[in-house]
């Protein structure tokens, strides 16, 4: 009997999962493109995320993030360029980077007929888990996802975020290099979404995550890192800090009590203002001011409520959020809002 032939083929299966276990950049993407017909979907788009990161992916609708998705985990082939998954090219090696791939889509396509046990361990199988591994490996994945409590529970009969859950288990259970989550806290409670998101970042200790979600305070919560991604292109690559400091200025919040169409241009006269509008009016005006890049315009606008003797309740810095960097990279400036400065307008 020969046995050249199943030894090599151990050996050459063990190359291959050092080679994903090893590799430092687990997803890779080099002028990644998708077109349907001449619409680009995602267009030329290059971005790495190494071992142990957490990623937050964020793009309005319709901006390529799904198709994005896709494509990394071989469900949509590339119309150009390619992505590599633990060194695994998502065209040629689609096997290998599925084994190294756990996904849970926005909608998860559960068996809603099968008890969740039954539903994990049908998976595990599917998935390759060994038969000696898969009680304890289903055990742990239910446990972190909290669904030990409803195992014998038809998924049918199961609220949503408890669907949720069990996706999430589901993709956790061939213990895989890259979890690609796709809006992971949908349908949960504040409770659930915070066991979650503390989930979330237990799991980055043994797996690198890249995290699609519209709630920009949970990725602020758990990402280390944030790719935006608008029209197909990659507009921003960074963590939430240096993207704050970068993209935009903080604002300050202003109350006074007058006249609001006298109030408005005299804050917009002051020097170092970039922008003021009127938030709300009633007897107290609301007025929002962003000032120009590291300027600090408080006490300008204290000592113009002085000079005018304009009442003044609250004069206060108000810091950057992403939701602000988010609408600043992904809406187009079409001229600012009421009292941007002409020489300003359209930047």
């Amino acid at each position: 009997m020969n046995t050249d032939g199943p030894s090599c083929n151990y050996k050459n299966l063990s190359r291959l999962t050092e080679r994903g276990r090893e590799h430092a950049v687990l997803v890779e993407a080099e002028n990644l493109s998708r077109y349907y017909g001449n619409l680009a979907a995602v267009d030329h788009v290059n971005f790495q995320v190494d071992r142990g990161e957490i990623v937050g992916l964020l793009g309005p609708n319709g901006a390529g993030k799904s198709t994005t998705m896709r494509m990394l985990t071989c469900f949509l082939p590339p119309s150009g360029g390619t992505a590599r998954v633990a060194g695994f090219d998502v065209r040629n090696e689609s096997t290998q980077v599925r084994r190294r791939i756990g996904y849970m889509p926005e909608n998860n396509p559960l068996y809603g007929e099968m008890r969740v046990r039954e539903y994990l361990r049908y998976r595990a199988e599917l998935k390759g888990v060994p038969r000696w591994e898969r009680r304890r490996r289903m055990g742990r994945c239910m446990e972190l996802c909290g669904v030990t409590a409803v195992a014998r529970q038809i998924i049918r009969t199961l609220s949503k975020g408890y669907r949720q859950r069990v996706g999430l288990a589901d993709a956790m259970l061939g213990d895989p290099d890259v979890l690609i989550l796709d809006e992971p806290t949908i349908g949960l409670d504040p409770n659930q979404i915070r066991q979650t998101r503390e989930t979330i970042r237990q799991l980055s200790e043994r797996h690198t995550i890249l995290l699609s979600t519209h709630i920009l305070q949970e990725v602020e919560a758990i990402c280390r890192r944030v790719l935006i991604i608008d029209g197909g292109k990659i507009v921003a690559d960074d963590t939430v800090e240096n993207l704050r400091d970068a993209s935009v200025h903080g604002t300050v919040h202003v109350e006074m009590k007058g006249d609001p169409q006298e109030m408005l241009p005299a804050i917009m006269d002051l020097d170092g203002i970039e922008q003021a509008k009127v938030e709300s009016e009633g007897e107290w005006q609301a007025f929002e001011v962003r000032p120009e890049a590291e300027k600090d315009v408080r006490e300008r606008i204290f000592l113009l409520a002085a000079k005018n003797h304009w009442p003044l309740r609250e004069l206060s810095g108000r810091r950057v959020t992403l939701e602000d960097v988010f609408h600043r990279l992904t809406v187009s400036d079409t001229g600012k809002a009421e009292g941007g400065k002409p020489e300003q307008q359209g930047q």
